[in-house]
């Protein structure tokens, strides 16, 4: 049974104490159920989050979050042009713990709608550029996760290895998969402090000057050093705004040139859909594995003669020549939130199509606490939070060109500032509708 907000936020006088709470609500977060949340409000006027897991796995990540979090010392903080949620203390309740964290303001935005052009799309990637360029030591004395180029690709061919054994997924893909494994160029990167795979959900956007930017970063569960391409690898879901986010990363990033982020970034989207599949057959799970070959084989018909390296195995030369290339669009739309074993299908089968992503394929998220309907005892005033439902963003279709082969066109200085005033008009509309 999912636990109240009243009896979170009465945890909370255990994990802090000294306080006292003043008001509580639920917190809407799509997490899919895996964890219990609500947002408190102290009478020292702080607003706190607290969180308790609801499964094993959730605790195990709950725990990996704490872990990562208090590796972001003061000074680590002050080199991110972004918050971090702050651990403020834990607790028990019943058999499990409660962690207790600031509340970050701001809002989310699905992929599918991440607006293209200067703000909400170039302050992803100069974030993750900054993430990407924290020294490696954070990791490194907190005993978290630190895995090689050389490790990361031999986790990619198990998990091929596995999915060819299962004898279910379609010859051309994993044939695809095997030859982007075998080119050596793609796997000569720099390893990086990563999330260990970020989604859309991750940022949390303000306005500033009118203009949507990153002042926040959640799940830092998965954090570790490890392959960059694996917080990118969501951006496949994002055909809009993709070039722009990468070509910002690409400019603000103070390491090696890695020229083939892309390519394993979307190479790992895919592998998602692989582990959905391995995931039922080893747990003996048809209907996962009825939709998993699904999946796959629309996924399949999707990526046909478009191969991730349609260069080849490239020697250092050209890979750093591929530098000076525009970004290409991704002709599969792929969903890579599967991080863990609590994975949603219904979600995954969202992002395989190649047809043009509808605007009412997704909403914007924004993580405001709703109106708790229990009734709050004489210790706890219940506040009333309102459950602000979000519409889509609504984005002007791109511009095609037949000297584009009907890609989008290189956005130019003045459809820059175009697309610029449409996506701050978009998220004004948004933020408009969210307050009525």
């Amino acid at each position: 049974m999912a636990r109240s907000p009243l009896t979170l936020a009465a945890s909370v006088t255990s994990a802090l104490p000294r306080v006292g709470v003043v008001g509580a609500g639920a917190l809407t977060e799509g997490a899919a159920g895996r964890f219990d949340s609500a947002v408190a409000d102290l009478d020292d006027g702080r607003r706190v989050v607290v969180r308790a897991p609801a499964d094993t796995d959730a605790a195990s990540e709950l725990a990996a979050q704490v872990r990562a979090l208090r590796a972001l010392t003061p000074g680590v903080r002050g080199l991110l042009p972004f918050r971090a949620p702050e651990l403020l203390g834990e607790a028990g309740l019943g058999d499990a713990r409660v962690v207790v964290v600031d509340f970050l303001p701001g809002y989310r935005v699905d992929a599918a709608h991440l607006p293209p052009g200067r703000g909400a799309a170039t302050s992803v990637g100069e974030a993750l550029a900054a993430l990407h360029a924290l020294p490696l030591s954070i990791v490194r004395t907190e005993g978290l996760p630190v895995r090689t180029p050389q490790q990361i690709r031999d986790d990619a061919v198990r998990l091929v290895d596995r999915v060819r054994a299962t004898r279910k997924a379609p010859k051309a893909l994993v044939a695809r998969w095997q030859r982007a494994l075998d080119a050596t160029a793609l796997w000569r990167f720099e390893a990086a402090v990563v999330l260990g795979g970020a989604g859309a959900a991750s940022f949390l956007f303000e306005d500033v000057d009118g203009v949507p930017h990153v002042t926040g970063l959640l799940e830092w569960h998965g954090l570790q050093v490890g392959d960059p391409a694996t917080d990118l690898q969501w951006l496949a879901s994002a055909p809009a705004a993709a070039d722009d986010v990468y070509r910002a990363y690409a400019a603000r990033s103070s390491r090696a040139p890695d020229a083939l982020v892309r390519e394993r970034s979307r190479l790992y989207a895919e592998l998602e859909f692989a582990k959905w599949l391995v995931h039922g057959v080893e747990n003996d799970r048809e209907e996962i594995v009825d939709d998993a070959v699904t999946l796959l084989a629309s996924l399949a018909e999707g990526v046909r003669g478009d191969e991730l390296l349609p260069d080849g195995d490239l020697d250092v030369e050209d890979a750093i020549a591929l530098l000076g290339r525009v970004p290409e669009a991704t002709s599969a739309v792929v969903d890579t939130s599967m991080q863990t074993d609590a994975y949603d299908p219904e979600e995954l089968s969202l992002w395989v199509t190649t047809e043009d992503v509808s605007p009412d394929a997704a909403t914007t998220r924004v993580e405001l606490p709703v109106e708790d309907t229990e009734p709050a005892p004489a210790a706890v005033a219940a506040t009333a939070y309102e459950d602000v439902s979000t519409a889509p963003i609504g984005l002007p279709a791109p511009r095609l060109g037949s000297e584009t082969g009907g890609l989008p066109a290189p956005v130019e200085l003045d459809e820059e500032r175009e697309a610029e005033r449409a996506s701050r008009a978009a998220f004004q509309r948004w933020t408009s509708s969210a307050s009525e």
